[in-house]
């Protein structure tokens, strides 16, 4: 294995950034060289709700949700690093994708 590579997205960005630095400690540990945790760029959606369903079309509520993004990538990787990232836990919220290459 050559490099691994984790993408990291959240709603909160304190509990990202605390998965982040889980995962850099156990890297750093296992003797791997680190790039990251780097913050990709925050995707936000917005969304516009009617206040009242019939008379008050002009009225209306916008809410937003912000996904916090991060991205670690791990070279110089073995099978003991990535057992040691199996059996990590992370927070739930945190949604992880880890691509090998």
């Amino acid at each position: 294995m050559d490099k691994i590579r984790i993408y990291l997205q959240s709603y909160d960005h304190k509990l990202l950034d605390q998965s982040a630095k889980k995962i850099a400690e156990v890297a750093k540990k296992n003797g791997s060289e680190l790039a990251g945790p780097l913050p990709l760029p925050t995707k936000t959606k917005k969304y516009t709700v009617l206040r009242s369903v019939h008379v008050n079309k002009d009225s209306r509520e916008q809410f937003e949700m912000r996904i916090h993004r991060r991205f670690v990538e791990i070279k110089n990787s073995n099978q003991q690093i990535v057992n040691a990232l199996a059996s990590l836990n992370l927070p739930s919220g945190v949604g992880v994708e880890i691509k090998q290459s």
